[in-house]
């Protein structure tokens, strides 16, 4: 019997990556698209707003990349309230089209208004994500890792919860392993962790907890080779997911011989 392949279904569209990789923050065009490749990624994101504005690493990146290779992801970044995101989502939907994915429904939404900590704003985040999934949006939120906000997203009809594993840029890792594994815990829809990433041990990690996917873009972008990290990434994650479908042993306070106790040889079995 052929063994059915692990599939990581958002909305209406199904992944085989659970690696999501973003554009910014590389030296240039050429090591984006070669770091892309490597990561075996299938959805990529794009700022919607630094496009639009062509802010500088940004110009000419959607022609630079081909679309039909990649699920495009616009985010809301740069938006400080939900009035702000729910319009930059809407130019997000029309970039996708113009992309030439006309049913690409797809909005990360990210409403950060303090840019010294860059922490999400979870209610203008929960007002702006009921909105656009009236609009038909396929909302992936960006959110602390918080439970219950996690589960009232869910409940509005978001497609899945994307709690950050620490500060973005700030390459600290997992930091809210208890929330996150909570979150993991009580959600029908997929968990993507998203931000503070800075290694593949720690992708793997998200991966091993029961998360759906990671979220990486900084950890690749500007590492010192790019490529060569988007590829171990590719790789963690991998690991990460394989491991948490095999089923890891449970830990315990004391130490447990893995050869068994039986049949030992002793002074009186030889004699001696």
């Amino acid at each position: 019997m052929k063994k059915s392949k692990d599939l990581l279904t958002i909305g209406k569209k199904d992944f085989s990556s659970r690696l999501f990789t973003g554009t910014g923050k590389y030296s240039s065009v050429e090591v984006m698209k070669k770091s892309l490749l490597l990561s075996e990624s299938q959805m990529v994101t794009v700022a919607v707003r630094r496009v639009q504005a062509l802010a500088p690493g940004h110009e000419g990146l959607i022609q630079a990349i081909a679309w039909s290779k990649y699920w495009m992801l616009p985010n809301t970044a740069g938006c400080t309230n939900a009035e702000e995101a729910i319009r930059v989502a809407r130019l997000g939907r029309e970039l996708a089209k113009l992309s030439g994915q006309e049913d690409n429904n797809f909005i990360k939404l990210e409403v950060i208004p303090d840019q010294r900590h860059l922490l999400p704003d979870p209610f203008d985040t929960l007002q702006a994500a009921e909105q656009l999934i009236k609009e038909g949006f396929t909302v992936l939120p960006y959110i602390n890792a918080d439970p219950l906000l996690a589960k009232r997203l869910e409940e509005i009809g978001c497609a899945t919860v994307m709690p950050l594993g620490s500060p973005i840029g700030s390459a600290q890792g997992i930091r809210n392993e208890a929330n996150i594994g909570l979150i993991i815990e009580n959600s029908k829809i997929p968990v993507i962790i998203d931000a503070g990433i800075g290694v593949p041990s720690e992708a793997a990690q998200a991966l091993e907890m029961g998360a759906a996917a990671v979220l990486v873009n900084s950890a690749i972008a500007m590492a010192n080779d790019p490529p060569a990290m988007a590829k171990a990434m590719a790789k963690a994650v991998q690991a990460g997911r394989e491991a948490f479908l095999a089923g890891r042993i449970p830990q315990k306070s004391t130490a447990f011989a893995s050869s068994p106790n039986s049949g030992l040889v002793t002074k009186s079995s030889n004699g001696k």
